[in-house]
């Protein structure tokens, strides 16, 4: 056989005659990275994280802008955040009474809280409280992106 006749052998081989793996799909990896365990270093991410949303976009934008903002931003540290996170609310013999939608849960471990309001008050704390509660998880964040300077408050249950 020729060698032009060798370079025309298709059917997997090369011109080698060993098999090609040109047909194959080409892998892609995937990297996952451990979920942050520990509660105070997820909630120093997120202050970071919400610290550099701030100045970069400043005050002045409706809530929603910088909750996705916080959702993408997380994301891009391998961080899961949900968005609109229902919570049942039930009475003391089990009784449905209602629901919230918090803003955000992190990791499954953290219940935040964003506003875009001039400051945070009592109101505000006590609403995240009750999704504390309701959600039987101990740890929350309420974090203000409507002041000139960010606010940020670490809140346990």
């Amino acid at each position: 056989m020729s060698h032009s006749a060798k370079m025309s052998v298709t059917g997997g081989r090369n011109t080698r005659g060993t098999r090609s793996i040109d047909h194959l799909v080409p892998l892609v990896l995937l990297v996952f990275l451990p979920p942050v365990t520990d509660i105070f270093a997820l909630c120093d991410i997120v202050r970071r994280t919400s610290l550099a949303i701030h100045s970069y976009h400043r005050s002045g934008h409706p809530e929603k802008v910088y909750e996705n903002a916080l959702v993408h931003r997380l994301a891009k540290q391998g961080i899961r955040a949900d968005q609109q996170f229902p919570i049942a609310i039930y009475d003391e013999d089990g009784t449905k009474l209602g629901h919230y939608a918090a803003d955000l849960s992190v990791e499954g471990v953290l219940i935040i809280e964003l506003k875009a309001c001039q400051t945070l008050t009592q109101e505000h704390t006590a609403q995240l409280f009750g999704y504390l509660r309701g959600s039987k998880l101990q740890h929350g964040m309420l974090i203000n992106f409507g002041a000139a300077k960010i606010q940020l408050q670490k809140l346990i249950l």
